[in-house]
Formats: structure tokens, C-alpha cells, sequence
């Protein structure tokens, strides 16, 4: 059961496509949704998040005691007459919510709670209750691959957890010291947090050892002439399909949330000279864990030491310009800001003449495109070559005869225009970004 809870400012459509999108994060950890429930109130201070009358509707479809407040005589409170939870979205698959319906296993609730919140909705469902953001570390902790990815969001779930554990130990008796201590010992919950501590601390240092690894990597390619392009953009926006068609590359390509999580490095194909390096990053989403932010930093330093941002918007969901401020946002707090971008509108094959019309006169700075189109794919890559062509100058090295080893490096870094050979050496005309001809006068 999905629940959203309409604050003051926020409108129907937002609501429903919140919703919608939670919607897809579910299924992306293998939930069925069966229905939502939704309330309009002024703010999530309650105790419950909810009503008591709403509180009870969900209860009744998760089959949970509820909440049902005392009357003045100490009588229990009218119950609500029966009703359905709200229908869902189109795109939803629909089920009948009535008496004989499935009963939910798991509530998610489109906000993030309180710990005190989330106990006293499991309390009241007699199920499973998972926040916003603990069902996108929940996503991230299943798709993570690599090493680094791992101690990623290990880093940001203990984080998440730790302010939780004193209602994880609410109702735990305080333990005895050991032999030989004086009074009581170490409770539960200290004992907990103070692991807790200790396992962040030490996950901590394995991460800077491996993101250490990862700078000098980044180090290298900076240091060999290469451009770089980096992919960025709200998750399930088509990034790794880009990539896989811009490199050729055997990328995991699949239509759910965060089906990405670790940095893919790959040569732009055709190949150019200087080569063009292209990376996919972690997707964006609405209200992005800031733990998972930091735990990333070095993928999405991908994003801030690139030389161009493909910034990539799926163009056929109705949410493109929310997705659109949402990137723009992350790329603001890890400083890309003011990085050179392309704005992509990619999915356009879905996309009837009238809409794709609407969105160019929108977005005129925008490539309407589709990754599936090799035509379209083709233009960008023209698109690409032509941005680092703005920075390359051309210069003529002559290499005497002893040195000719130094002529492929030349023609591994730069696009030769002409070559000949003299008296002196080989006189070779070479066009290039500024700083590479600066690093090739040094070697040659």
C-alpha cells in the first residue's frame, strides 16, 4: 500500500505523480502495489502521520489493529463507514481493493518519517513500514555491484539507522554489567550505537582507500589528452542506452529505477583524436537521500571533472520538468553547476509531432532525440565532436630522425592534418586542445 500525505501548496497532479513514481520504486524492489491512501493535512507532525479515520482505512487493508481514540466516557471513538483505499493512477496496475481484496504486506509512505512515526504506523498496520528514503537504500543496497558501491550505501543505510535505534530498543531493559563492573553496564542501545559508530568509521576508511584508487584513475585519463563527457540526469531517463550507443559498450540497459549505480568509463565510437571519454553516472531522483549524495562523491565527481554534461531528460514522462530542476539541483550541491551541458530530450520516439513541436519551441537549446535511432544518436555524436573542436588549435612539430618514437605518440594524442618528411626530422601538423599541445612541447 502506497501512502502520501498532500501538505499545504502541493497539487492534485503533484500528488499523483509522487505517487506514481513511488509507485515504480516498488516495483523496482519487487512489490505489487494494491492501492494507496492519501490525506490532505498542514503539516507531518502527527504522531501517526495520518488521521485516525484514514489511519483505520489503511489498517483495514493491511489487516493491523488500527488507531481508534477514546470518547469522553472512555467509549471507543464511531469507526469510519467502510471504504475503498484511493484508486490508482492509470499507470498503475489496478486491483479491486474491496472486502475480499489481497491484504497489503508493506506499507511505503511517500515521505520521510520520524522514527517515532514509523513505529506507531507499524504498530497500527501490523506490517512492514518503509519511508521515501529507506526504500531507495533499499533499491541501492540490491543494485550496488562493485566494491565501492557497496561501502557506498552500507555507509548511508547505517546512517539512516542510526537515529532509529533508540526505538528499535524502546522497550528494552537496561543490561547488568559484567563481573566485577560497578552498577549497570552498557545498555543495549549504547552498545548499538557505539557498533554502529565504529562500523561507519571503519567502512569510512575503506572507502577513501578505494575512491583514493579511483582519483588516480581520473588522474591518468586527465593526463593523457583525453576529452571526457559525463551523463547525468534523473534515473530511468535512458542514460546507460545513450552510453551504450554512443561506445558500443555491453552496458546493462533496463527500464527501472537506478538500474545504474556504478561509474561506467567507455571511448566515444567512431573514435576521434584526442579520444572522447564518456561516463554514466548514478541517477538523480526527488529528494535523494543527502547520505547517499555524500557517500557518492566519487561517482558523481564523474560529473563535476567532466569537460561537457550530457544533462539527460526523459522527454515522454509527464514529470520532465520537475526531473529537470531536480538534476539541475544535485548538480548544484556537489558543484557542476557551472559545468558546459547539453540538454537532452531523449525518448522522443514516444512522443507524437504535436508534442515533440511543443518541446522544442520549450526547450530550444535542447537535442530532441531517441537513443534507439541511429540517425539520432549519430547527430550527437557530431554534436559532441563539434563542442571540443571550439577548443583545439593546430601547431606543426618536427621530430628529428633519432626521435620518431615520439611521432605515434603524436598521432595517439592528436589529429594529424598533414605529415612529411625533410632533412631534419619529420614535420608534422597536428590539431589539438590547447592544454594537450602544451604537454606534447614538454615531451617532444
Amino acid at each position: 500500500m502506497l501512502v502520501g500525505v498532500q501538505l499545504q501548496g502541493v497539487s492534485d497532479d503533484d500528488r499523483d505523480r509522487s505517487l506514481a513514481e513511488l509507485g515504480r520504486l516498488a516495483r523496482t524492489l519487487g512489490l505489487r502495489v494494491v492501492g494507496r491512501v492519501t490525506q490532505r493535512r498542514p503539516s507531518l507532525s502527527g504522531a501517526h502521520v495520518l488521521g485516525a479515520g484514514k489511519l483505520r482505512e489503511l489498517a483495514r487493508h493491511t489487516g493491523g489493529p488500527g488507531f481508534a481514540p477514546r470518547g469522553p466516557r472512555g467509549a471507543a471513538a464511531a469507526q469510519d463507514p467502510p471504504s475503498e483505499a484511493d484508486p490508482l493512477p492509470d499507470e498503475e496496475p489496478r486491483e479491486a481493493l474491496d472486502g475480499d481484496a489481497e491484504t497489503a504486506v508493506c506499507v511505503l509512505v511517500d515521505q520521510d518519517l520520524t522514527p517515532t512515526q514509523m513505529r506507531n504506523l507499524e504498530k497500527a498496520t501490523g506490517v512492514e513500514v518503509l519511508d521515501r528514503s529507506m526504500v531507495i537504500l533499499s533499491i541501492f543496497q540490491r543494485h550496488a555491484r562493485t566494491r565501492e558501491a557497496k561501502i557506498q550505501v552500507e555507509i548511508a543505510r547505517l546512517l539512516y539507522l542510526a537515529p532509529r535505534l533508540r526505538e528499535a530498543h524502546a522497550d528494552h531493559e537496561r543490561q547488568r554489567g559484567g563481573v566485577g563492573g560497578k552498577g549497570a553496564g552498557e545498555s543495549a542501545l549504547e552498545l548499538d550505537r557505539r557498533g554502529t559508530r565504529d562500523r561507519i568509521a571503519e567502512l569510512r576508511r575503506s572507502l577513501v582507500a578505494v575512491q583514493r584508487e579511483a582519483d588516480v584513475q581520473r588522474s591518468r585519463r586527465s593526463g593523457t589528452a583525453t576529452q571526457s563527457v559525463a551523463l547525468v540526469g534523473y534515473t530511468n531517463a535512458g542514460k546507460s542506452r545513450l552510453m551504450r550507443a554512443l561506445t558500443n559498450a555491453p552496458l546493462l540497459v533496463a527500464d527501472r529505477l537506478f538500474a545504474t549505480l556504478d561509474t561506467s568509463v567507455r571511448i566515444l565510437v567512431p573514435e576521434t583524436r584526442p579520444r572522447i571519454l564518456i561516463s554514466d553516472t548514478v541517477g538523480f531522483i526527488r529528494d535523494l537521500p543527502h547520505d547517499l549524495v555524500a557517500s557518492f562523491r566519487s561517482t558523481l565527481d564523474e560529473a563535476r571533472e567532466a569537460d561537457l554534461l550530457l544533462h539527460v531528460v526523459d522527454a515522454s514522462d509527464p514529470a520532465l520538468r520537475d526531473q529537470h530542476a531536480v538534476t539541475r539541483q544535485v548538480l548544484g550541491e556537489i558543484g557542476a553547476e557551472d559545468r558546459p551541458r547539453l540538454l537532452i530530450l531523449n525518448k522522443c520516439d514516444l512522443l507524437d509531432a504535436d508534442r515533440r513541436a511543443a518541446l522544442a519551441g520549450e526547450f530550444p537549446e535542447a537535442i530532441l532525440m531517441s537513443a534507439r535511432s541511429e540517425e539520432d544518436v549519430a547527430g550527437l555524436h557530431g554534436r559532441i565532436r563539434d563542442f571540443f573542436e571550439r577548443f583545439m588549435e593546430e601547431e606543426e612539430f618536427v621530430i628529428p630522425w633519432d626521435r620518431q618514437a615520439k611521432v605515434a605518440l603524436l598521432h595517439e594524442r592528436c589529429r594529424v592534418l598533414s605529415e612529411r618528411y625533410e632533412e631534419d626530422g619529420a614535420h608534422i601538423r597536428v590539431r589539438a586542445p590547447a592544454s594537450a599541445l602544451g604537454g606534447l612541447r614538454r615531451e617532444v
